[in-house]
């Protein structure tokens, strides 16, 4: 079952899809978000199982979201084994997003994809859009991040934090997947974010970035 069943699948549940049956290739129509999160959560769990590497997850990630035809979908899951279910998770699918619209909602259009403070401080607090890729620097300054109240672009968001002579705090809620990949020099990245993951199929934030003589924390705190 490859991706072509998970295509199959996905594309069933369109009336207009049904309509146009025979008339024109599924793989040209367009495939809608509801779609791409059903191939990232086959992606994690896949990774999540050690077929995909975090690197290839992210690269394939990428891929995803910029697909816009179930053709493009095809290829991002092509090589997965028949031990990802994928009809089973695509079916399971519209159940996770209700449960993450209860916690995280993922939508919206951000204010900004970048923030600086330069000997000063900025903060992201209360209902806000985090952007799919949100770069933060600071210079002599900090950032405080709080993503409990906060939106999700998409289902994977990338904070890119980059803290000289400063900090950045970066708040997460419980039922988000962290995973915090960032490298220090006389400084580091430290929190206990990664400690308790939700189950599969949760948003996922991912922290990169660099601390030069600073640090980066990421925390979990209840919403």
């Amino acid at each position: 079952m490859r991706g072509r069943a998970l295509l199959a699948s996905v594309s069933r549940q369109h009336s207009v899809g049904d309509v146009v049956a025979g008339e024109r290739d599924s793989r040209a129509l367009r495939a809608s978000d509801q779609d791409r999160d059903r191939v990232a959560d086959v992606l994690r769990s896949a990774a999540a199982d050690g077929r995909l590497t975090l690197a290839e997850l992210d690269e394939r990630l990428d891929q995803l979201y910029q697909a816009k035809t179930y053709g493009e979908l095809e290829p991002v899951v092509g090589d997965l084994p028949d031990a990802v279910d994928l009809e089973k998770l695509a079916d399971l699918a519209p159940a996770k997003r209700a449960q993450r619209g209860d916690g995280v909602p993922v939508g919206g259009t951000p204010g900004s994809r970048s923030v600086r403070a330069i000997f000063g401080g900025v903060q992201r607090r209360g209902q806000w859009v985090v952007p799919k890729r949100f770069a933060v620097k600071v210079v002599f300054g900090g950032a405080d991040l709080d993503l409990r109240k906060a939106s999700l672009e998409s289902a994977e968001v990338v904070i890119n934090a980059k803290a000289i002579f400063g900090g950045v705090q970066i708040v997460v809620p419980p039922d988000i997947a962290v995973v915090i990949d960032g490298m220090g020099i006389f400084g580091g990245f430290a929190g206990n974010a990664e400690d308790h993951q939700p189950p599969p199929g949760a948003p996922v934030l991912r922290v990169t970035g660099k601390a030069v003589f600073g640090g980066v924390v990421v925390q979990r705190r209840p919403a």
